[in-house]
């Protein structure tokens, strides 16, 4: 049985300490004072390093406390937090991918090889020696399979949003009726799509969703995957394997082994730990998706709670004591612990209000929006043919038009479009059977904007507000520490 969130020392998963809520950079704190008065003077210099290295630090750093470094993958760009076991965050930073091109496409590989180790390069000189251990999260059902003898990919990667058609009719063959991986995007279609076009050798190749691979890169054993990445494969976590439907195809052996998210995998490769000064007893540990990571982070705890992740896509999660599953919806449950994220992700979201306006222009178009007012638009925002959740088509067009003349009211009518499909995602949760939701809270860039926070509590007739943490990456560091905690 997996290691219980709640029950480990990372139960500040769901219960924030009071002080999360205050701020380092208040030096004129009394209490601060006090304790900086009477810190030694190696403590001292050790504040001082921190402060050269101009660490985004909350609280005072005392000479012993361990520290744990997660890493979120998304769409468009990657972060890192460093936290300590009061859940106060230390370091910060994000990157965004640099695109290396390999014949007319991108190399999506490398980039995200570079990121991962240049987030590790950010990580402050004077902090990296106290990580004890390192997870890392990535976008659900983007797809890599390897080599296990050179290591080598045997393809480009299948990205979160790509869809496989071709192959659903073989999936739907096997798999029950409207299951998880009974649709286009899913791993398994994926899989079966590869496996039926690549004509080399396959006695060699593993499956890894982006979290492993990127993990894999830290620690080398190849082959480990979390359950909340392998839910679209086929991955059985309320029965903790894979089901006999799948095990019996021939492209089974490809499959990893699973372990449930923040369990330790392994120690930092030798040569990273040196190289970038990591401790001897740092420990990589199983990651998740990038929508279960930022769910964590917001720490809603009870049924009834959902958090909103609004980032390049939309993608909801609503904690149930009961699990949900329709492939003809793009619904899915993940586990946690004895409860169940149900959930979906779709295809709109930010990517598409970024083709059409600067982050300028979205802040000032955003100022003179009325939330009150209800927009008589009608779109359907995706950044191109395809959609997963709360309806799965591969081939649903995007619905942008008409434009105004307005770029308020355009504008306008975009997010509280968007707000729809969220509302329609919820909706359709508890037809479905899911504990019904009555809170939101958002993550992603999407919640810095208040207007459409307005908007959507409209639209949702629910109280919607900003998690207190809204980054994925935070979620990860605290299953970082679940896995330090082993």
């Amino acid at each position: 049985m997996a290691t219980s969130l709640s029950n480990s020392p990372c139960s500040l998963l769901f219960h924030p300490p009071s002080s999360q809520k205050q701020r380092y950079h208040n030096s004129r704190n009394p209490i601060l004072r006090v304790l900086v008065s009477n810190v030694i003077g190696k403590v001292k210099r050790r504040m001082k390093a921190l402060r050269n290295d101009k660490v985004n630090a909350e609280f005072d750093f005392e000479v012993g406390k361990q520290l744990y470094l997660g890493m979120d993958f998304g769409t468009s760009g990657a972060r890192y937090a460093l936290i300590d076991k009061e859940g106060n965050i230390h370091a910060e930073g994000k990157r965004v991918y640099p695109l290396f091109m390999n014949k007319e496409t991108v190399d999506w590989l490398q980039s995200w090889k570079v990121t991962l180790f240049a987030l590790l390069k950010d990580v402050p000189v004077s902090l990296r020696s106290t990580v004890v251990s390192i997870s890392i999260d990535g976008t659900s059902a983007t797809t890599i399979i390897l080599d296990s003898k050179t290591g080598e990919s045997f393809c480009k990667p299948f990205l979160y949003n790509e869809s496989c058609p071709e192959a659903l009719p073989s999936v739907k063959s096997i798999a029950p009726a409207n299951h998880t991986v009974c649709s286009g995007s899913s791993t398994l279609c994926k899989l079966v799509s590869w496996w039926n076009s690549d004509n080399s050798t396959k006695e060699s190749a593993v499956l890894l969703h982006q979290a492993d691979w990127l993990l894999w890169l830290l620690h080398g054993k190849l082959g480990v995957s979390d359950y909340n990445n392998a839910l679209k494969v086929g991955y059985d976590p309320e029965v903790e394997s894979y089901p006999p439907w799948l095990l019996s195809q021939p492209y089974s052996r490809v499959l990893p082994s699973i372990q449930s998210p923040g369990t330790a995998i392994g120690a930092l490769k030798e040569s990273i730990r040196t190289d970038y000064g990591f401790p001897k007893n740092c420990v990589i540990c199983t990651g998740t998706t990038d929508s279960i990571a930022a769910f964590l982070a917001a720490r809603a705890n009870q049924p009834g709670k959902a958090v909103t992740s609004l980032g390049s896509t939309l993608a909801i999660k609503l904690l149930s004591t009961r699990r949900v599953e329709d492939a003809r919806f793009g619904v899915y449950s993940h586990r946690l612990d004895d409860k169940w994220l149900v959930g979906g992700a779709s295809n709109t979201g930010g990517a598409v209000l970024r083709q059409i306006f600067t982050d300028e222009q979205l802040e000032k178009l955003s100022e003179q929006i009325n939330p009150a007012e209800s927009s008589p638009l009608d779109y359907y925002p995706l950044q191109g043919v395809g959609e997963r959740f709360p309806v799965a088509d591969p081939k649903m067009e995007p619905r942008l038009h008409p434009r105004p003349a307005s770029d308020v009211e355009y504008l306008h009518g975009i997010l509280e479009s968007i707000a729809r499909i969220e509302a329609k995602g919820y909706s359709l949760l508890k037809d479905l059977g899911a504990t019904p939701v009555e809170e939101v809270f958002t993550a992603g860039g999407g919640s810095k904007n208040e207007k459409w926070i307005k908007i959507r509590e409209r639209v949702l007739g629910l109280p919607v507000s900003k998690a207190l943490q809204t980054e994925a990456a935070y979620g990860a560091a605290l299953l970082a520490m679940k896995g330090a905690a082993e």
